[in-house]
């Protein structure tokens, strides 16, 4: 297993691909703090890991809040022993075509998907640095180059990238990869949710001809946090079928 004695934090780990990603780590041995702004989705998957012989344990979290992430980063700590892995996957979107879409919902998405992200990077950065060893994986998007609909959730996830590129810069010589991973039409409760006529349109922008599942990202992350990728790093993987070329 890849990263047996490791510890990690899966952010919005309480289902889709948070939960995809977390479920992948514990599979390669790792011990996953499963963090969730719902206790109760948290507990579940945490449960879940457990049941198959892995270790996991549920904080619920507002990633907004520096207070509350700081929380998150001290009970890792105290539960395992250390923090080697965190992956910043908790985000939400607001869709709104530019002309419609309303101040709060700007920045309810900014807050959460960009600050979040940072707050969470930032706390991790401290205690990495202190270790000279860490794994950061930010969950950004396809959407970081674009989408109708989506001017908040695309400015966020651009953010995004723009942080991993400037956190690599920064701590590359402390031990420490920040990389970037942009899942394309991923099928999660999220994408599931939109019209048909708005799946297949998707579905025939991806060369590969079919939606991607949780599990394909999780591998992505979890090499991403192996030893085996220590000299990547600052970069941006598409995780899509080929949807971004």
């Amino acid at each position: 297993m890849r990263l047996e004695n490791k510890t990690a934090i899966v952010t919005g780990a309480g289902r889709g691909l948070g939960k995809g990603i977390a479920l992948k780590l514990a599979a390669e041995g790792a011990k996953v703090i499963v963090a969730d702004m719902s206790m109760e989705t948290a507990s579940a998957t945490a449960e879940e890991i457990n049941a198959s012989s892995g270790t996991a344990k549920a904080f619920a979290v507002n990633i907004a809040k520096q207070d509350e992430v700081k929380a998150m980063m001290d009970f890792t700590v105290e539960s395992f022993g250390t923090l080697d892995v965190i992956v910043n996957n908790a985000g939400i979107n607001r869709d709104a075509m530019l002309h419609k879409l309303t101040e709060a919902d700007w920045d309810t998405v900014i807050d959460v998907n960009l600050k979040g992200t940072f707050l969470c990077m930032q706390q991790a950065a401290i205690r990495m640095r202190e270790r000279g060893a860490g794994r950061i994986i930010n969950i950004a998007s396809a959407s970081w180059l674009g989408n109708v609909g989506q001017t908040n959730y695309s400015a966020s996830k651009a953010g995004v990238v723009g942080m991993t590129k400037t956190a690599c810069r920064e701590l590359a010589k402390k031990g420490v990869t920040v990389n970037a991973i942009c899942p394309g039409f991923i099928d999660t409760d999220m994408t599931r949710g939109v019209p048909e006529n708005v799946w297949q349109i998707m579905i025939s922008k991806i060369p590969a001809g079919y939606a991607g599942e949780a599990k394909d990202v999780g591998e992505c992350v979890a090499f991403l946090a192996s030893d085996g990728a220590r000299y990547i790093n600052g970069e941006v993987i598409n995780v899509g079928g080929g949807m971004v070329l």
